[in-house]
């Protein structure tokens, strides 16, 4: 912005007066002598600049991850580890429900699957619970009787043929190999039962220590604890609220944009926004957008990750500005030029010598600058 040479416009609100240099005649009734005096104003141009193109959009902050969390097995509160406001880490340990009647369980459950590994000729401890029927004990006890039986019938029954055998022998050695296949087939049915009644304790002691693992209620991820929802000594059912935490960094900023404006946005735009009672600007990016506006409102969700910083946080409400378009030469002029009345914005503009009121349409705001859409033109004096 520049001086002019002779430093004599004057410009007064909105009704103004040039002033040449050799002076008016002072008005009637006047003092004799007294002259009204000049004031010297800064001149300068409508420019074209490089401003963003922004879309002014109003939001809601929210946490990045909220989760109300619970304990799955029902009992006492032995311990609640955090309250109100306490920041936690994935893994850590919330609340804790009284173990004891779990531990008994889990014990009793090991029992019964060490009985079970038994019965199959396992040892007592162990993960592996595959056997082979055939290689059970009393499978492998049945077989032997069940081969000693067949060769004893068919040594009886050579026997037989050659008139040595006597029928009644020969129904005998065929009696007694029927009677070791049978308990052959009985015993295979029975190493089966027991292999399954093995599965079965094995899943009773899975489940027995996944109950006393979850008499622990853990963080699922880095965050602080918005509410406390039980109290230490407090007997829940499962299921029962315990705690809720909430992840701040980063925070969703939560947008509706007008259904005129949603074609302009796209994931990765710069968020400016400011909240109540806070004079900074923060930043983040559009990170997610809805796939279809909503029918009743004809408005595009978008949500905006932004750093948690300041005094930011879930709930607050925000003046938020998209940028659509980094730089764009514009008309602006100078935010101290523009006077406004009555709602309307207007500009004092020099043209021949004189000082000129023109009425201005105005856009976007960046600093000092002011773009204006009509009523004046790149080069034109204000």
């Amino acid at each position: 912005m520049n001086v002019s040479p002779c430093g004599l416009a004057l410009v007064a609100g909105l009704s103004t007066c040039f002033l040449v240099s050799c002076g008016r005649p002072t008005a009637p009734g006047a003092p004799a002598g007294l002259a009204v005096k000049a004031r010297s104003v800064r001149l300068g141009q409508a420019e074209l600049r490089p401003m963003a193109r922004v879309m002014a959009v109003t939001g809601t902050l929210a946490a990045q991850e909220q989760s109300t969390l619970s304990a799955k097995v029902a009992g006492r509160i032995q311990l609640l580890a955090v309250d109100l406001g306490s920041l936690v880490r994935q893994g850590d340990l919330l609340a804790q429900v009284e173990p004891r009647d779990y531990e008994l369980r889990l014990q009793q459950a090991a029992a019964a699957l060490a009985q079970a590994r038994t019965a199959l000729g396992l040892p007592l401890e162990g993960d592996g619970d595959e056997v082979n029927v055939e290689e059970a004990s009393t499978v492998k006890q049945a077989k032997a009787l069940l081969d000693e039986s067949a060769k004893s019938l068919e040594r009886i029954q050579n026997l037989s043929e050659l008139g040595i055998a006597s029928p009644s022998e020969l129904d005998a050695a065929q009696a007694t190999h029927t009677v070791a296949l049978a308990r052959y087939d009985t015993a295979l049915e029975e190493a089966r039962t027991r292999q399954a009644a093995l599965a079965q304790r094995r899943a009773e002691y899975e489940i027995a220590r996944k109950q006393l693992t979850d008499t622990s209620v853990r963080a699922p991820f880095d965050g602080a604890v918005q509410a406390r929802l039980a109290s230490v000594g407090e007997y829940i059912a499962a299921g029962t609220p315990i705690v809720r935490i909430v992840k701040t960094d980063p925070l969703r900023l939560r947008l509706e944009v007008p259904e005129r404006e949603s074609v302009n946005v796209r994931a990765g735009q710069t968020v400016r926004l400011l909240v109540e009672g806070d004079t900074n600007v923060y930043s983040g990016r559009t990170a997610r957008l809805s796939p279809a506006l909503d029918e009743a409102s004809r408005l595009l969700l978008v949500e905006a990750d932004v750093p948690r910083q300041g005094s930011l946080r879930p709930g607050l409400f925000a003046r938020a500005q998209i940028i659509l378009a980094e730089r764009e030469e514009v008309v602006s002029v100078p935010a101290k030029a523009i006077v406004t009345f009555a709602g309307i914005e207007k500009v004092v503009r020099v043209q021949d010598g004189k000082a000129l009121e023109q009425v201005i349409t105005t856009g976007r705001r960046q600093l000092d600058w002011v773009e204006v859409l009509a009523g004046l033109g790149a080069g034109e004096t204000v």
